[in-house]
């Protein structure tokens, strides 16, 4: 391993590499392409960083004056890359390298006078560079080294034109590392693709997969989904946490529920700003914010540091999510809880899922407000100030506050203004009790008639508060109310029953004409008539405890004439105007061809093998054809729909005089 490299490691304390460390910087790699499969949380970025050391280096221990990059790190998100970046600047820090950065929402003209200066390594996301490249302001021809990292998850993105562009741009000798936590049909496409006699690395385990992650199924009620959010924080009260939800909604929704609870909180999705993403993850690793709420954008790569607890508010969509979501705690060999909150109605969901992952869960509950009580009182009596050495000025103090008021009652003034930092815990209902109905038992009530009902367009959205209105009634002391067709039938309850009677008048009138008399006991509900069926419809048929099927709803037919028999001079029906009666056909034979003594009509001359007519498009005509009367012979309206109107009786309404004569020619329409 080169000097600068090593001594860097051993500042930050890696006395050993992982795995996948060890792997890709093994000698015999050197000039290697590499693909490589690893779990999340094992060093990658530091794994890759060293894998390409030597094809940077050369042999040397430092780098020359930065000109054009010598090596292109491509991530799926922001930040991913300045996580990457970070991790290149110290590990290089002591060989000169400069690492420069090309992200999307970032100032492309900063980034440009960067590459314009000169970079060593640069970092970015597939969009930005693409951007710089096509403009002239990156220069790929002296490449040496291209790492993709988390391949799998810019293929899912839409990435893979922007990738292949900046493949193709690099020079065809460089070195290609693909880093992705699966190795999928399209990532195997893309490394024949673009690498040659690619090695091939896994270092995940199957059986030792996330073994410093618990996962916990929390069961909720349906109700309390948010609350067992907000209680699993309050346990884990000192520890960083991030709570991932599915959609930008259910963020917002989220964080302003424990923003409220008194939490510090931060946001993490797609629709915020770069800068206010990047002020959000330092917040969380300055401690300034306890709890980040996130959706998948997250997901990948974010390395938070005392980051023990991982929250699924809402069930990740497949088996990668989960893994990459609960990746984000228990890295590099610290422990860490991954716990799914799960209503009834998903349960069954959340099976599959820890199945098709191969994981496996413990069933619990939520942390209970007493449980939560004991735990903030476990916290205080093991908290490291009561072992700090007490100074002269707090000694002087402590005896002030003893002499006045006593141990006993500073030491509950004590805890109390310890509660008091913190909200209250959640009451949790069983996670197995159904949602809570809408209408609660109404208890003792008595039935009146009102003297409306359908007839009258009477509905219970006018009776209720007309109810109110009249007889001075609570909301809550009306029950049922049942529309019938004459009459409607309201339930009140007993404790409110001589407020409605003293409101009436004294023949028993409520209001504009509205009577209302008082019930024995309940009233006889009469379901609504059924709409009888349309003419030739299927007959009704009733239920088995309805009694008898109801007979057939059918206006009386005429009789149908026999085939043939019929003809045009038959009367009218009568049930039938005169303009509805059937026409004969147009090719039909004359009256005088036609027979009635044989009982059908022959058949019209045969039409087959003549020319089909064909509608001419509409053309002004010049003039009357040869052998034609001319159009002033003819009736003054001058139309064939002259007969239809008069045979209904109704004289047609001449038209207007026309530009140019009757004999010109009606203008087109356009």
């Amino acid at each position: 391993m080169i000097t600068a490299l090593s001594e860097a490691l051993a500042e930050r304390g890696f006395d050993t590499l992982t795995p996948v460390q060890e792997a890709v910087s093994a000698p015999d790699l050197a000039e290697a392409d590499l693909l490589v499969s690893a779990q999340t949380g094992s060093g990658k970025t530091v794994g890759f960083g060293l894998a390409i050391a030597p094809t940077l280096l050369g042999g040397e221990e430092r780098f020359g004056p930065a000109a054009t990059p010598l090596a292109l790190v491509v991530a799926p998100t922001r930040e991913l890359a300045f996580q990457v970046m970070q991790e290149l600047r110290w590990l290089y820090a002591r060989t000169g390298a400069v690492v420069a950065s090309c992200v999307g929402g970032m100032d492309a003209r900063q980034e440009r006078r960067a590459l314009e200066r000169g970079a060593h390594i640069v970092v970015g996301t597939p969009g930005r560079l693409c951007d710089h490249v096509r403009r002239g302001a990156l220069d790929l021809g002296d490449i040496r080294a291209v790492v993709l990292d988390e391949a799998d998850e810019m293929l899912d993105l839409g990435f893979r034109e922007d990738l292949e562009f900046l493949l193709g741009s690099a020079p065809e000798e460089r070195r290609t590392l693909l880093f992705s936590a699966t190795v999928s049909p399209m990532i195997a496409k893309l490394a024949e693709q673009f690498q040659r006699d690619a090695r091939r690395i896994s270092t995940i385990n199957k059986s030792e997969q996330h073994a410093d992650i618990s996962y916990k199924v929390l069961r909720v009620a349906a109700s309390d989904a948010d609350n067992a959010v907000f209680n699993l924080l309050r346990y884990h009260d000192s520890e960083s946490a991030i709570v991932f939800a599915n959609t930008r909604a259910a963020v917002s929704h989220l964080s302003a529920r424990l923003t409220n609870r008194g939490l510090a909180v931060v946001t993490l999705s797609g629709e915020l700003s770069q800068a206010e993403r990047s002020h959000a993850l330092q917040a969380m690793r300055d401690g300034r914010a306890r709890v980040c709420v996130a959706t998948d954008v997250a997901a990948r790569g974010i390395d938070l540091p005392n980051l023990n607890l991982v929250v699924h508010a809402d069930l990740p969509t497949n088996t990668e999510s989960l893994l990459h979501r609960s990746g984000r705690t228990g890295r590099a060999g610290r422990k860490g809880i991954s716990a799914l909150i799960v209503p009834p109605r998903v349960a069954k969901q959340a099976e599959r899922l820890l199945k098709w992952a191969k994981l496996t869960a413990e069933w619990t509950v939520p942390p209970s407000a007493d449980e939560i009580i004991r735990r903030d009182e476990e916290r205080l009596l093991t908290d490291p100030a009561w072992r700090d050495p007490i100074t002269d000025d707090q000694a002087e103090f402590a005896a002030k506050l003893l002499s006045r008021h006593g141990a006993e009652a500073v030491a509950a003034a004590f805890y109390r203004l310890h509660q008091s930092r913190h909200a209250a815990p959640e009451d949790l209902l069983p996670p197995d009790m159904p949602a809570p109905r809408d209408h609660k038992d109404f208890g003792p009530s008595r039935w009146f008639a009102l003297s409306v009902g359908r007839d009258a367009r009477a509905e219970p959205r006018w009776l209720l508060p007309l109810l109110r209105r009249s007889a001075d009634l609570e909301k809550a002391a009306i029950g049922a109310i049942r529309v019938q067709d004459t009459e409607s039938f309201v339930e009140i309850a007993e404790a409110s029953v001589g407020q409605l009677m003293a409101a009436l008048g004294p023949d028993g009138e409520i209001s504009d004409g509205i009577r209302v008399r008082a019930l024995d006991g309940l009233p006889e509900f009469a379901r609504p008539a059924r709409k009888p069926r349309p003419e030739g419809g299927k007959p009704f048929r009733a239920r088995d405890d309805a009694g008898p099927a109801k007979p057939r709803h059918e206006k009386p037919r005429p009789a149908k004439p026999a085939p043939g028999a019929w003809n045009r001079e038959a009367p009218a029906r009568e049930d039938r105007k005169p303009w509805q009666d059937r026409k004969p056909r147009k090719d039909a034979a004359p009256a005088s061809d036609w027979h009635a003594d044989d009982g059908a009509a022959p058949m019209p001359a045969s039409t087959e093998g003549a020319p089909k007519k064909r509608k001419a498009k509409y053309e002004p005509k010049a003039g009357p054809k040869p052998g034609k009367k001319p159009q002033s012979a003819h009736k003054p309206t001058g139309t064939k729909g002259d007969a239809k109107w008069a045979a209904k009786g109704k004289p047609r309404k001449p038209a207007g005089p026309r530009a140019g004569g009757q004999d010109a020619p009606r203008p087109r329409k356009r």
